[in-house]
C-alpha cells in the first residue's frame, strides 16, 4: 500500500505538474489512495480481523509455568490466617515453642493448566461478536470509500460548473467592454449624451465584480477538491467537455436493492453486533465448568528431621533449590455466581434497547435514501427538460443582444435596452452552465441514493 501511494503521487506530479487535464477518474483514484480517513478506516478493519483471531484463541486453556527461588525462615504457628489481598507469606514449618532465625534456600517449580471447557456457548459467542464487529468495521470502510467517491465527484462537478461560469462571465465582461468602448466613442463625437458612457462603465464594473466572485468561488472549490484528493492545494485544469452531453445512465438507471447500498450495509452491521452482544449477555446466566491440573516440585534446605533437630538444615544454595519432592493434582470444577443473573438481566434489558435504537436508525436511513431516490428521479426529469430549453434560451438571448447592439450602434435605441439585453444573455449563459452541470449532478445524486457508484462513473 505504501509503494502504491508513492507511485500514484509520482504519477500525479508528473502528469498534473505539466498542466495536463485532470480527469474525474484520476481525481477519484488519487483521493482513494491518499485520503487519511480512508487509510484510518482500513486500519480499523484490519485490526478488527486480528481481534477475531484473538477471540478464537481465548478458548485455549491457560498454561502457566512458574519457578521461584527463595531464602528465608520456616517458623510456623497454629492459628487462623487469611491472605488478604494476596499479601500472606507462604512459609511452612513446625509451630515451635519459640522464634528462631534459622534460614535456608528453597525453591518451587510448577506447571498449572486451567481450562474453562464448557461455558454454555459463551466462548463461541465472543467469537461471533468479534466477527460481527469485524464485519461492521469492514462495512464502515466500504461505506467511507463510497461516500468519499461521491464527495470527490461532487467537488469535481462543482469545480467544473465554476470553470464554465468563469468563462461565461469573462465573455460577459468582454461584451460589456465593447459596449463601453462604442458608447465612449459616440459620446466623444457628440452623438450620445455623456451618461451613456457612465452607464456603460458601471456595467463593466459590475461584470468585473461578478467575474471576481466566480474566481473566488472557483478557488474555494478547487481547494476542496485538493483536500478530498489528499494533496496540497493547487490549481487544476479539469475536463469540461463531457458536461455538454447527456449521460446514458439517466435513461437506463434502475433503483438498486437496499442490500447493495454500502451505507445501509454499515447500519445493518451495527444491528448484527448488537444482537451478538445480546446473546452473550444472556449466556452469562449460566455456570462455567473447568478442568484444572497442577504439577509442582519443591526444594528445601531444611532436612526431614528438622522437626526434632533445629540444626538439621544447610545454607548451601544448590542444595536448597534442588527439587526433591513433587506433587500433582487433577480436577474438575464448576463456578456459578448466582448474583450474576441479577446483574446480567439489566445488561440484557439495556442491550435490547440499544438494538431497538440501532434498528430505528437503520429504518430512518433507509427511508431517507428512498426519498433521495425519488428526489433524484424528479431532479433528473427536470434536468433533462431544462437541458433541452437551455440552448434555446441562449440562442434567443444572443439574437436579442445582437439586435439591440446593432440598433444602438445605429442610434435607434438607448443604452438601457442594450444593457438589459446584455444582462439577459449573461443570465441565459449562466443558466446553461448550471443546467448542464445539474444533469450530471442529478445522476450522481441517484448513484449516491441507490448505492451504485458505477451508475455514475461508468459514463467516463
Amino acid at each position: 500500500m505504501y509503494f502504491r501511494k508513492i507511485i500514484l503521487l509520482l504519477l500525479f506530479y508528473s502528469v498534473w505538474g505539466n498542466s495536463q487535464t485532470l480527469t474525474l477518474k484520476d481525481a477519484i483514484d488519487t483521493g482513494m489512495s491518499n485520503y487519511g480517513i480512508i487509510h484510518a478506516k482500513q486500519n480499523y478493519s484490519d485490526a478488527a480481523q486480528q481481534t477475531v483471531k484473538q477471540a478464537k484463541r481465548e478458548y485455549l486453556p491457560n498454561l502457566t509455568l512458574a519457578a521461584q527461588q527463595d531464602y528465608g525462615t520456616v517458623n510456623g504457628q497454629n492459628g487462623p490466617l487469611y491472605g488478604f489481598g494476596g499479601l500472606g507469606v507462604a512459609s511452612s514449618g513446625l509451630p515451635l515453642a519459640e522464634q528462631n532465625w534459622n534460614a535456608a534456600f528453597g525453591a518451587l517449580y510448577l506447571v498449572n493448566v486451567n481450562w474453562d471447557f464448557f461455558t454454555f456457548g459463551r466462548a463461541k459467542q465472543r467469537i461471533k461478536i468479534a466477527k460481527a464487529d469485524a464485519t461492521r468495521y469492514q462495512k464502515d470502510y466500504e461505506q467511507e470509500k463510497f461516500n468519499h467517491k461521491v464527495k470527490i465527484a461532487a467537488a469535481y462537478l462543482n469545480l467544473l460548473a465554476s470553470h464554465r461560469l468563469m468563462i461565461s462571465q469573462q465573455k460577459n465582461l468582454e461584451r460589456a467592454e465593447v459596449v463601453h468602448h462604442n458608447a465612449a466613442v459616440r459620446v466623444k463625437n457628440g452623438l450620445l449624451p455623456g451618461v451613456d458612457s457612465t452607464l456603460a462603465a458601471a456595467e463593466v464594473s459590475r461584470a468585473k465584480i461578478a467575474l471576481n466572485q466566480i474566481k473566488q468561488q472557483l478557488k474555494i472549490q478547487n481547494n476542496e477538491l485538493a483536500n478530498y484528493m489528499g494533496i496540497e492545494a493547487r490549481d487544476f485544469d479539469i475536463d469540461t467537455t463531457f458536461v455538454t452531453k447527456v449521460p446514458g445512465g439517466l435513461l437506463t438507471a434502475e433503483v438498486q436493492n437496499d442490500s447493495l447500498n454500502p451505507i445501509l450495509e454499515f447500519y445493518r452491521s451495527r444491528i448484527e453486533v448488537s444482537k451478538s452482544q445480546l446473546n452473550l449477555y444472556k449466556k452469562e446466566y449460566y455456570p462455567t465448568f473447568s478442568l484444572f491440573g497442577v504439577f509442582q516440585s519443591r526444594g528445601s534446605g531444611f532436612n526431614a528431621d528438622y522437626a526434632t533437630n533445629q540444626n538439621s538444615y544447610t545454607k548451601n544454595y544448590f542444595d536448597g533449590i534442588d527439587p526433591v519432592r513433587s506433587n500433582y493434582l487433577l480436577g474438575v470444577g464448576v463456578t456459578w455466581n448466582l448474583t450474576t443473573i441479577a446483574r446480567s438481566s439489566k445488561k440484557v434489558a439495556a442491550q435490547k434497547l440499544i438494538a431497538q435504537g440501532l434498528q430505528e436508525e437503520y429504518n430512518a436511513i433507509s427511508n431517507e435514501l428512498k426519498t433521495q431516490i425519488d428526489a433524484a428521479n424528479t431532479r433528473i426529469d427536470y434536468a433533462l427538460q431544462n437541458y433541452i430549453e437551455a440552448p434555446q434560451q441562449v440562442n434567443a438571448a444572443q439574437q436579442a443582444y445582437n439586435q439591440r447592439t446593432a440598433l444602438y450602434n445605429n442610434g435607434l435605441t438607448n443604452l438601457v435596452d442594450v444593457t438589459q439585453a446584455l444582462y439577459t444573455l449573461n443570465r441565459a449563459e449562466t443558466d446553461r452552465d448550471v443546467i448542464y452541470t445539474n444533469v450530471w449532478q442529478a445522476l450522481l445524486m441517484k448513484a449516491a441514493a441507490t448505492g451504485d457508484f458505477n451508475l455514475f462513473i461508468n459514463e467516463f
